[in-house]
C-alpha cells in the first residue's frame, strides 16, 4: 500500500465553480496547495483574475479563471469550451456555484425561487453533463475521474431561516448525486456530495454576525468550520483514498446534525 500518496492529487486536472470567494475559495486553494491545476469560475471577472493570480502566486499548483454566469445554459457551454482548448481532460469537477433567499412563506418571490432552484440543482445537471466528455477522456477503473457536488446540512436537516428555495435544492441535489453516481460509475466517474454546516462565507457572514454565538452552542465540536476542513474532504474524495466511495452525501458540520435539541 502506498500510503505516501493515498491523498495526492497533485497534477490532477480540477474545475471549483464559484472558486473566487467563501467555500469554493477554500476547496481551489487546497487543491492549488497540493499541487493541482485547478480552474475557477465566477460571474465577477475581477475578483475571478485576481484570486487564481494570487493562488498560482502561491503555488505549488496553478490556477486560472474563467469568468461565467452559471445561471445561463450558454455561458456553461462557453466555460467548457474555453477548459476544452487548455486541457485534454478533466479530473474532478467541484460543483459549488449557488444562490440562497429568504422570506417569509406568504411572499416568497416566484422569480427568487426558480432562481435558487435553477442554478442550485438544474445547472449542476446542465454543467456536469456538459464535462462529461472531459471527465471521461483519461477515466479507468484504477483511475476514476470524480464529480463532488456542494450540498448543505439544510438539505438534510430543516432550516431555522426561511430559505425555502435553498434547503429543496439542496435536497435536491443530493437525491440528484445518488442517482448520477449509480449511472455513471460504470463509466469510471464517481459522484459523491458534501453537506457542509456553518462556514465563513459571503453567504453565511449575516447568519454568522447575528446568530454566531447561538450557531456555535450547538456545534458539538464548538467551532464553525475552517478551510482545512471543506478542502480536505474534497482532497479525499479526489484521492486515492476516495476511490471506492460513490454516492455518498458526507455532512462536514461538526456534528451539529447529531446534535441533541433541548
Amino acid at each position: 500500500m502506498d500510503t505516501q500518496n493515498l491523498f495526492s492529487v497533485k497534477n490532477k486536472v480540477v474545475l471549483v465553480t464559484g472558486g473566487s470567494r467563501g467555500i469554493g475559495e477554500m476547496i481551489a486553494t487546497g487543491f492549488v496547495s497540493s499541487g493541482a491545476t485547478v480552474y475557477i469560475s465566477a460571474r465577477s471577472k475581477k475578483v475571478c483574475d485576481e484570486v487564481a493570480k494570487e493562488l498560482t502566486a502561491k503555488g505549488p499548483g496553478k490556477c486560472y479563471s474563467i469568468p461565467a454566469d452559471l445561471q445561463s445554459l450558454d455561458e456553461i457551454k462557453h466555460l467548457v469550451a474555453e477548459i476544452s482548448k487548455k486541457e485534454q481532460h478533466l479530473d474532478v469537477l467541484v460543483n459549488n456555484a449557488g444562490a440562497n433567499w429568504a422570506a417569509p412563506v406568504d411572499d416568497y418571490p416566484e422569480d427568487a425561487f426558480e432562481k435558487v432552484m435553477n442554478l442550485n440543482l438544474k445547472r449542476i445537471f446542465s454543467l456536469t453533463q456538459a464535462c462529461l466528455p472531459l471527465l471521461l477522456a483519461k477515466s479507468t477503473a484504477e483511475n476514476p475521474s470524480r464529480v463532488i457536488n456542494i450540498g448543505s446540512i439544510n438539505g438534510i436537516d430543516v432550516p431555522g431561516l426561511e430559505t425555502y428555495a435553498y434547503s429543496s435544492s439542496k435536497a435536491a441535489l443530493h437525491q440528484l448525486t445518488r442517482h448520477l453516481a449509480g449511472k455513471l460509475g460504470d463509466r469510471h466517474i464517481l459522484v459523491n456530495a458534501i453537506a457542509p454546516g456553518s462556514f465563513q462565507s459571503k453567504m453565511m457572514k449575516a447568519t454568522l454576525e447575528k446568530f454566531g454565538d447561538s450557531i456555535v452552542a450547538r456545534i458539538p465540536v464548538g467551532r464553525i468550520g475552517s478551510p482545512e476542513d471543506i478542502a480536505g474532504t474534497c482532497i479525499y474524495l479526489s484521492s486515492r483514498a476516495g476511490q471506492y466511495t460513490t454516492g455518498a452525501i458526507i455532512a462536514v458540520d461538526g456534528g451539529a446534525l447529531v446534535s441533541a435539541k433541548m
